[in-house]
């Protein structure tokens, strides 16, 4: 049996089905869920509080399956490609989700209110962590590319049964030029566990951002195999960074 904030969150985005969420009211919403409204306001303190609380489960729910297929596939690319098409399919079908990951809201949606006053804080644990604010587009990519890349380096250090197919995501860079690594070994393996780490951050990146893209602008086919030619080719450029760096606030969620 849910929780009454979990009654309460499960009948406001019923609500949100069929109206835009400045028609929807909170006495309404209490009703949906079977509890008071008083009750309502004592877990969100707010219609605003209540917006945070939903998009703060939008995206908990998101990296909470994330982090399931990252769990599930054996082989890098097979995980990368199915964490983008699961992104895809799930943010079609939760237009709040849709929001978080693009940053589109239109009229229909709640616009993300901006984090309660650190003086106003609520007595709920879980409406404390909510009031923080939802993450950002770039918190989500930050978390979905950070989370990849750490479950793909445990792969690589832990040979266990799941070593079904290759741990690193795609081929090394092309050398063919050259060895311009420096002459001491101790640091020619420093800079090439730099080097392997940044393009594992790139391809985890790249493969959430051709999701993202697929997401605003679809194409005749599934993102996955454009998903699985791009964390797989060659990098022939000079790799200097990930596409982004780290969010300031991806670290605490």
């Amino acid at each position: 049996m849910p929780t009454a904030r979990e009654a309460l969150l499960r009948s406001a985005l019923a609500a949100l089905a069929d109206l835009p969420w400045s028609a929807i009211r909170m006495v309404d919403v209490a009703s949906g869920a079977g509890v008071s409204r008083q009750t309502l306001y004592n877990e969100f303190g707010s219609k605003d509080g209540l917006a945070r609380a939903l998009m703060r489960r939008e995206a908990d729910r998101y990296l909470h399956g994330v982090e399931r297929l990252l769990g599930e596939r054996a082989d890098a690319a097979d995980r990368l490609v199915a964490v983008a098409e699961w992104t895809v399919g799930e943010a079609r079908a939760r237009p709040l989700l849709r929001a978080l990951l693009t940053g589109c809201w239109g009229e229909w949606l709640p616009a993300p209110p901006p984090a309660r006053a650190a003086t106003a804080t609520s007595a709920v644990p879980a409406q404390r962590r909510a009031d923080a604010g939802p993450p950002g587009t770039a918190d989500l990519v930050a978390l979905v590319r950070d989370r990849s890349a750490a479950a793909l380096r445990q792969d690589s250090r832990d040979p266990g049964p799941r070593g079904a197919g290759p741990r690193d995501p795609g081929p090394r860079r092309d050398h063919s030029q050259g060895d311009h690594s420096p002459r001491d070994p101790g640091r020619r393996d420093h800079g090439q566990r730099d080097h392997d780490r940044d393009e594992l951050l790139y391809r985890c990146e790249l493969a959430v951002r051709l999701a993202l893209a697929h997401l605003i602008a679809p194409g005749a086919e599934s993102v996955g195999p454009l998903v699985r030619t791009a964390v797989t080719a060659p990098l022939r450029a000079p790799l200097r960074a990930p596409l982004s760096a780290p969010s300031p606030r991806a670290g605490a969620r």
